[in-house]
């Protein structure tokens, strides 16, 4: 072996070395876009679709719910029901349909069959004292039952701006007339909702919902509220069976302030033409324009000391309560069930209906207030207020009250919030 083959095979190996190292420098230099363009190149293959597959199959049976208004008859509801004339005609002739009242959710179950389509698999709906009607199907006939359903109750917080009316403020902010009716209840010693309400007062309530399987049935008690009127505010809670201000103050006057839950005044207290004999003479009381039936309310407790026809008053009711007070109903339509000379009555009770009776020219109410047989201004004089709660009560009534108070402080600090944030 030549002395030179020593340094030829390290020549080699060193040009082996260097075409590696060039090799692998090669192998990392990106490819251009052309080279990932055909590297990344899909194929393409047929895809069957099968389209009747993908669709969902029709429902055996659909639920619908409809209300019965007023006005309307069984057989139109059940025709907006999709429910068949031959169930139809059996649900009409049942003892169970006589339940049924304005106002009223019915919702049923019915088949969307070809064959079977109209056919009611079940039906229910809230009759009076929350007593669930559901009529089902059991082979070719109709089986009903009447049960006490589990009533659901939430409590809900909202509050309104007045620009209007405070039924109006109430329903664009979806709060129930029966709230507003309770509002109206609780702070009318202190507010005088006839005269008093301004646009841009404002409040807020805490009050009970009742529903049943999640669909809202209606309002329960107003559990806490604040009222901003003219700007004064005013608060309540309720404890036990009353409403109290934040120091333990009824609120509950002895009287209230109207015998109708929102009327007009059309007449007020002193001199004024008379309709009738078109002669001045001073008017005892104070008129309220309202429908024909408008329930009449008693404004305290009380004894009827008269009920019955009176000349120019038509049908009358006068009570008796506490100490010198006596209140005057006239022009009444009719009385209410029980109202007679020495029956009891609460406040709030309906002794009467609104009417034209007497000297009227149209429907409205005359009510009187008299302290010691002396007509007063029922308007304007001070009323006496119920007891307060007692000494021993507060200490409950202030931890009761207090987380109460709390979420309507939260609410009012998010009013504030949201409009703070629209000026922005």
């Amino acid at each position: 072996m030549s002395h030179h083959a020593p340094l030829l095979r390290a020549a080699a190996l060193a040009a082996f070395a260097v075409s590696g190292a060039v090799a692998a420098f090669t192998a990392i230099v990106p490819a251009t876009d052309a080279e990932l363009l055909v590297a990344k190149t899909a194929l393409r293959e047929p895809l069957e679709i099968r389209a009747q597959a993908a669709l969902l199959p029709a429902p055996a049976t659909y639920i619908r719910a409809e209300r019965f208004e007023r006005g309307d008859t069984l057989a139109g509801l059940l025709a907006r029901l999709s429910i068949g004339a031959g169930d139809a005609q059996m649900l009409v002739r049942r003892r169970e349909a006589k339940l049924l009242r304005p106002g009223a959710i019915v919702t049923a179950e019915v088949r969307a069959g070809k064959e079977s389509e109209g056919e009611l698999v079940w039906l229910e709906f809230l009759a009076a004292r929350d007593a669930l009607v559901r009529i089902e199907r059991i082979g070719e006939g109709l089986a009903a039952r009447v049960e006490r359903p589990a009533i659901a109750t939430h409590r809900e917080l909202k509050s309104a701006v007045v620009r209007s009316s405070l039924f109006a403020a109430a329903d664009a902010a979806g709060i129930p007339d029966s709230v507003s009716i309770q509002l109206a209840d609780v702070f009318g010693g202190d507010i005088d909702f006839h005269r008093e309400l301004r646009v841009g007062d404002r409040f807020s309530v805490l009050y009970e919902m009742h529903s049943l399987d999640g669909r809202p049935l209606r309002a329960g008690r107003v559990i806490a509220t604040e009222f901003v009127n003219q700007g004064k505010t005013y608060r309540a809670v309720r404890f036990g069976e009353g409403h109290f201000a934040p120091d333990g103050k009824n609120l509950r006057k002895a009287f209230l302030r109207s015998p109708l839950e929102f009327s007009r005044v059309s007449s007020g207290f002193g001199m004024r033409r008379h309709p009738f004999l078109r002669s001045w003479r001073a008017h005892q009381g104070v008129d309220y324009a309202a429908r024909a039936g408008t329930r009449v309310r008693a404004v305290s407790d009380g004894i009827v000391e008269f009920a019955g026809r009176n000349g120019g008053y038509g049908n009358v009711v006068v009570l008796r309560h506490q100490g010198r007070y006596s209140t005057l109903y006239a022009h009444l339509s009719g009385f209410a069930r029980g109202i007679r000379a020495g029956a009891r009555v609460v406040q709030g009770e309906t002794i009467g209906a609104v009417g034209q009776t007497g000297w009227a020219t149209g429907p409205h109410l005359h009510y009187e207030f008299r302290i010691a047989g002396t007509a007063r201004n029922p308007l304007s004089v001070a009323l006496p207020a119920a007891a307060p709660l007692a000494t021993h009560e507060l200490e409950a009534f202030r931890a009761h009250a207090q987380p109460l108070f709390a979420q309507l402080d939260l609410l009012a600090q998010i009013r504030v919030a949201s409009a703070d944030a629209a000026f922005e």
